[in-house]
């Protein structure tokens, strides 16, 4: 057999083929997820300031038009995208179980505002208690109720706050905690400021006795 013909072995330090490209399915994972969630929570908080249905109310004069926004329909989509995106950050904040637990939560945060949205895109019963205050009749009825392309903006928003917290289960085990840095420094920054305590001067005796008080042989310290 030839020299040519065998293989040069490879570097110990050198990182092998599934572990680069599980380096780089977290980074990229990291990147969407990040993506995901900021671009989720920003369309469910925008949805849900604008109008979901329309409708007219019939009153002593004619008709009244009434809109209901996403807010006056349902307040879940909205809160629930704060704590999505509060969750989000939060992941990069704590550690194995703690970040299970917080992913989790994202999840959930995106699968409540889907179906809080595909409720409250068919919801007449905001409409229906505008209708009641404009009246004065409980229950009045609300007529040619149509609505607006809103709510499927707000569902489109928890998919994607779903997805991020899909991928912070599936790869958060692999993003870098934003603690680490922190606890590291405050580490060093303690072990620098901790100094051993100067010898005792035999020339000044308050010292001598000073370290006597502290439990120290000054005799060893010379």
């Amino acid at each position: 057999m030839s020299a040519a013909a065998v293989p040069p072995p490879r570097a110990e330090n050198e990182p092998s083929a599934p572990a680069a490209r599980g380096r780089r399915a977290a980074r990229g994972s990291l990147a969407v997820a990040l993506l995901c969630g900021a671009l989720g929570a920003a369309l469910v908080l925008l949805a849900t300031s604008r109008k979901w249905a329309q409708g007219t109310a019939s009153v002593a004069q004619g008709s009244l038009a009434q809109s209901a926004n996403g807010d006056d329909i349902t307040g879940l989509p909205g809160a629930l995208a704060v704590v999505g995106l509060a969750a989000l950050v939060a992941v990069f904040a704590v550690r194995r179980v703690g970040r299970v637990v917080v992913s989790l939560l994202l999840a959930l945060s995106g699968t409540g505002i889907v179906i809080s949205a595909a409720l409250g895109a068919s919801d007449k019963a905001a409409l229906k208690e505008k209708a009641s205050k404009v009246t004065g009749v409980a229950g009045s009825a609300i007529h040619d109720v149509t609505y607006t392309p809103w709510p499927w903006v707000a569902l489109a928003g928890g998919v994607l706050l779903l997805l991020a917290g899909v991928l912070a289960l599936a790869y958060g085990r692999h993003w870098p905690a934003m603690s680490g840095r922190y606890e590291r420094a405050g580490a060093e920054s303690g072990r620098r400021g901790r100094r051993a305590p100067a010898a005792p001067d035999p020339d000044r005796p308050e010292e001598l006795w000073k370290a006597l008080d502290r439990g120290e042989d000054p005799t060893l310290s010379r």
